[in-house]
């Protein structure tokens, strides 16, 4: 994930890194007062760095930072032009939201926030196997607890979902060329070319963000993310309908007949995706592979559906379609339940019980959704 900005609650594009980026930072250097490194706490770095340079009006002084509840790695301050400071702070990447929430409620009113991840640092952190011996047993495991349940923070999933939810001409042509790939593969029954489709599906980021903008009573985000993923749906099975009519479609087929069988598995999976999908953008992972797992719980029984209701099978068609939507609700009810374990939050009391309104809301209706669909599979199979 690259830099992201929050400027008073807000977060904006990206800030620029590389060759002008250390220029900046080089021309800051020779304006800056000395630095302040802090000792690195003594447990292990199972986490990403992130560097994170707060701009606000100059005070001639560092931002006195507290320690708790973040832990603070390494501080500078530089002055800058236009009566402005910048403090420069190095901490691992789940300390960021807890200092975020700092931020917002200081007395400072006017300042913009860039983090940018930390590819490495030298010297490299080390763990002190001494504390770890002498820590209580309680105390270890409430510590071991806390770092399993790490995550990046919420302005780097507000920027992640932010992006996924951008429906584009580019987002519209990878699923045209995903639905083109999937009818070809499906039509030959060639289970690689079908996989290939699942690869450039782009059908993650917008279930994702759905889950997140739920969890997190965003009014804004949920409307975003539900238009990303209508549309998408719907170009993947108009593409689909029109390609079944202009071409010869056997049922039998088994990547189509494959599409048409529903089971306990099947929902197994689609909520093995979303929680993995969930799992894997909080911890500040890559989703290039779990996408290809979403794409194989959503992408190929849509295109099912459109392919034999365009050559006129409806019975099939109807089931593939019931599958299509029994995978959309157990894989947004998994990611909305990941989330929450995970202790995604709103971070103001008021967007908290918004949040806890929208949370039940959806986890009723998932869930009736969800019953009302497995008890359909049943009269079906």
């Amino acid at each position: 994930m690259g830099p992201y900005f929050l400027e008073a609650g807000r977060i904006y594009g990206s800030a620029p890194t590389g060759p002008a980026g250390w220029a900046a930072a080089s021309w800051l250097s020779s304006k800056s007062t000395p630095a302040t490194l802090l000792p690195r706490p003594a447990r292990a770095a199972r986490m990403a760095l992130r560097l994170i340079d707060l701009y606000h009006p100059d005070t001639d002084d560092a931002l006195d930072v507290p320690d708790a509840p973040h832990d603070v790695l390494g501080h500078w301050t530089y002055a800058i032009d236009d009566g402005q400071r910048v403090d420069r702070l190095l901490m691992e990447v789940e300390d960021t939201e807890p200092f975020l929430d700092w931020v917002e409620g200081t007395a400072i009113t006017e300042y913009r926030v860039v983090i940018q991840a930390v590819e490495a640092t030298l010297p490299r952190p080390e763990v002190d196997a001494d504390e770890g011996e002498t820590q209580a047993g309680g105390e270890a495991a409430e510590e071991d607890e806390e770092e399993s349940a790490a995550r990046v923070g919420r302005a780097e999933l507000y920027e992640y979902a932010r992006d996924a939810t951008d429906v584009s001409s580019y987002y519209y042509s990878l699923i045209a060329l995903s639905v083109i790939v999937a009818a070809g593969g499906m039509l030959r029954n060639q289970t690689a070319v079908v996989i290939g489709a699942m690869v450039i599906a782009p059908l993650v980021g917008p279930n994702l963000a759905l889950a997140l903008g739920t969890t997190l009573g965003d009014p804004d985000l949920l409307k975003r993310s539900v238009r990303a993923n209508v549309t998408g749906l719907a170009l993947a099975l108009g593409g689909a309908l029109g390609l079944g009519v202009v071409m010869t479609v056997d049922p039998a087929t088994s990547e189509l007949a494959g599409r048409t069988v529903i089971g306990i598995a099947d929902i197994a999976l689609a909520g093995a995706a979303g929680a993995a999908g969930a799992l894997a953008v909080t911890r500040g992972g890559a989703t290039g592979l779990v996408g290809v797992m979403v794409a194989v719980a959503l992408l190929p029984p849509a295109v099912a559906t459109g392919l034999l209701l365009g050559a006129g099978h409806p019975d099939p068609a109807l089931r593939a379609g019931l599958l299509t939507v029994t995978n959309v609700v157990a894989l947004n009810l998994a990611a909305v339940c990941t989330f929450l374990l995970l202790g995604v939050r709103p971070r103001d009391w008021r967007d908290v019980a918004q949040a806890r309104t929208s949370t039940r809301i959806a986890l009723v209706l998932w869930g009736s959704a969800l019953a009302v669909l497995a008890l359909l599979l049943w009269q079906f199979a």
